[in-house]
């Protein structure tokens, strides 16, 4: 995580800021408040590239947490810093309302600090790779672009990021691209061949470097050391198709698709979901799993959120 990032913390309880933003300060983040609606949107527009993080409160007087969400999912530098949602609603609907429109980070009131730290380190951490992303992207403009077809073959987590940020330079708008290309890629390492589950991640990501130290593990034992990830490329003049093939047992993909009310309070888990609603027009697994297709059409509209 970069040096000290800032965080927009939005509440209008006096109380409850104080409180959120002694937690984050003791974890090393910068903040700024503001007590209600307006006054954060007047904050965000005025220095959109500022925040790596926005903490929002849900129920406000004069401007909701709702309405603040819309204008930033419609604002284009504001678009990819991701919203935590602050919140005493959480029902199944509140949550998929609240999802549907961009919040894919939830913390429940009364807030635990290990909640807090964690699911703020994990939305600051997307954020600062998305960001690593779209600049990849646009040093690695160029002959990849004319690529029709082709097969590649990687096997690290950082290897996968790299060609994530070439490959998406074939598509017509790669910013939005990369950030579902690299999160399939990083699946079919994580879990596909290292078979690293869903409840061994979140443990590891509890720890500053636990969840480094891990994959570096897995990637040394003997079994893994000649494991690959496949992606081939298949363009014509409609489409264009990224087949991602790992070497793993596959896993449970249908539970991801979509991003549950259970899991919107976990420190990971979105990936998948975010790659179908922002990046691809469709994502097809196969089988048991370790197969994935990722399809962008060509001449269509442009998805729903455009990440550059």
């Amino acid at each position: 995580m970069s040096a000290q990032p800032t965080i927009l913390v939005v509440d209008d309880d006096f109380i409850n800021r104080q409180i959120l933003v002694s937690n984050l300060h003791d974890a090393g983040y910068n903040t700024l408040t503001a007590n209600d609606g307006f006054e954060a949107w007047d904050k965000l527009r005025l220095q959109p590239q500022l925040f790596s993080a926005i903490l929002l409160d849900r129920i406000m007087p004069n401007m909701d947490g709702m309405e603040v969400l819309k204008r930033i999912m419609d604002h284009p530098t504001l678009q990819g810093v991701p919203v935590i949602m602050q919140t005493s609603m959480a029902t199944d609907d509140d949550i998929f309302v609240g999802t549907q429109a961009g919040a894919f980070y939830y913390l429940t009131k009364p807030f635990d600090r290990r909640t807090l730290i964690s699911i703020m380190h994990a939305a600051v951490a997307d954020f600062e790779r998305h960001h690593a992303l779209r600049e990849a992207v646009r040093q690695t403009q160029g002959v990849l672009g004319m690529i029709w077809e082709g097969e590649f073959h990687f096997r690290t987590l950082n290897e996968a990021k790299d060609l994530a940020a070439g490959l998406a330079n074939i598509c017509p708008d790669p910013n939005q691209v990369v950030m579902g290309l690299s999160e399939l890629l990083i699946n079919a390492v994580e879990h596909g061949n290292l078979g690293i589950t869903y409840e061994e991640k979140s443990r590891a990501m509890n720890t500053l470097d636990g969840w480094d130290l891990l994959i570096e593990e897995r990637l040394a034992l003997p079994e893994n050391a000649s494991k690959i990830v496949r992606v081939r490329i298949e363009r014509s003049m409609d489409e264009i198709l990224f087949r991602i093939i790992d070497q793993g047992q596959g896993f449970d993909w249908q539970d991801y698709l979509t991003l549950k009310p259970e899991r919107v309070f976990d420190n990971h888990g979105r990936g998948i979901a975010m790659a179908m609603m922002f990046s691809f027009h469709a994502v097809e697994f196969k089988g048991c799993g370790n197969e994935v297709i990722g399809v962008v059409r060509l001449g269509e509209e442009k998805l729903p959120f455009d990440f550059s």
